[in-house]
């Protein structure tokens, strides 16, 4: 089993800044590749930005440009720097690692974060 815990959630005006990380932890080899979900209300989950364990990127179309993601496979943790908010990008966001493969146990196995809100204002 592994646990993911996001943090850096907030409140910020459009376009401000945010932070988003994530860290995986329990008894992790490695991960193939972590990213970044989001869920606004009514809308269906989808992916925000993803980096492979070699550092190959994917991003959606309505953030590039604007947010980065990038992440440590030593200390498994991915991080998204969002900049130039805008409040379309208000939704719940979740981290993702897929790929997991753990020290004992054999299998590739995926995991999701419990979200953090991040609200853009006008």
């Amino acid at each position: 089993q592994a646990q993911l815990v996001e943090s850096g959630g907030g409140l910020v005006q459009a376009g401000g800044s945010l932070r988003l990380s994530c860290a995986a932890s329990g008894s992790i080899f490695s991960i193939n590749v972590m990213g970044w979900y989001r869920q606004a209300p009514g809308k269906q989950r989808e992916l925000v930005a993803s980096i492979t364990s070699s550092g190959s990127t994917n991003y959606a179309d309505s953030v590039k440009g604007r947010f980065t993601i990038y992440r440590d496979n030593a200390k498994n943790t991915v991080t998204l720097q969002m900049n130039s908010l805008k409040p379309e990008d208000t939704a719940a966001y979740y981290c993702n690692a897929d790929g997991v493969r753990h020290l004992s146990v054999l299998g590739n196995y995926h995991y999701w974060g419990r979200g953090t809100q991040v609200t853009v204002s006008s």
